[in-house]
């Protein structure tokens, strides 16, 4: 996964109306932007996280998943207000992917942005498995 960082604290966030609300911690500062047709217009930026490292800590009833392709991926997102603050991811379908967006404290400023070419997805999933 991502490298580790001297930072190794936990952060809370969740999406706009305030049903869904998660805390993660952080290992890596670094994030992914990815180019496939969901993340594009979602908008989200990529924080990994281990299992261990998140917590739902409120709104499991207001989620609903979303799937396609392959419908490994599953794309969670607050069915009031629509957002998508975290989902299992088909590149790490271990992990938890965390919105970096959907953070209370941090920006996308405080994140080193990788960019991701998931149009071509197949061709480039290797570089951050």
């Amino acid at each position: 996964m991502n490298a580790p960082t001297t930072e190794d604290r936990w952060f809370e966030g969740g999406c706009h109306c305030g049903a869904v609300r998660f805390r993660v911690r952080l290992r890596s500062r670094e994030v992914l932007d990815c180019n496939c047709s969901i993340c594009a217009k979602k908008g989200h930026l990529h924080a990994f996280a281990e299992p261990e490292d998140f917590e739902l800590t409120q709104g499991e009833p207001e989620l609903q998943t979303y799937r396609f392709g392959t419908r490994t991926a599953k794309h969670r997102f607050c069915k009031i207000c629509g957002i998508a603050p975290f989902y299992i991811p088909r590149s790490h379908p271990s992990h938890v992917d965390v919105n970096a967006r959907c953070l209370d404290e941090l920006t996308a400023d405080d994140f080193s942005v990788k960019r991701f070419d998931g149009r071509n997805w197949e061709d480039n999933v290797d570089t951050i498995r």
